[in-house]
């Protein structure tokens, strides 16, 4: 246990941002997970509408330090990739 001011202080401030990190990491991780089961259904209006959601999602974790820049562009890239070839067989 701590015993300074400073390191009890440090202490409750690390609670604090543990629960932070969490809530964003759920949030992410919660998005991920719909726009991946709007993908298997094979309802492209819903998975573009969660596309849109889970991007926003992703960049928010950027700025919040969660996820790195280069992480979230892959997995932008990827989710993307799979949208546009669920639509495009939608489209003949």
């Amino acid at each position: 246990m701590a015993n300074h001011v400073s390191s009890l202080k440090r202490a409750r401030q690390t609670v604090v941002k543990t629960e932070v990190n969490r809530a964003n990491r759920s949030r992410v991780r919660s998005s991920l997970r719909l726009m991946r089961e709007a993908l298997t259904a094979g309802d492209v209006t819903a998975a573009q509408a969660q596309y849109k959601a889970t991007t926003s999602a992703l960049d928010k974790s950027v700025q919040k330090g969660v996820l790195h820049k280069n992480t979230v562009s892959r997995y932008k890239s990827r989710l993307n990739a799979r949208l546009k070839a669920l639509a495009v067989p939608a489209a003949k």
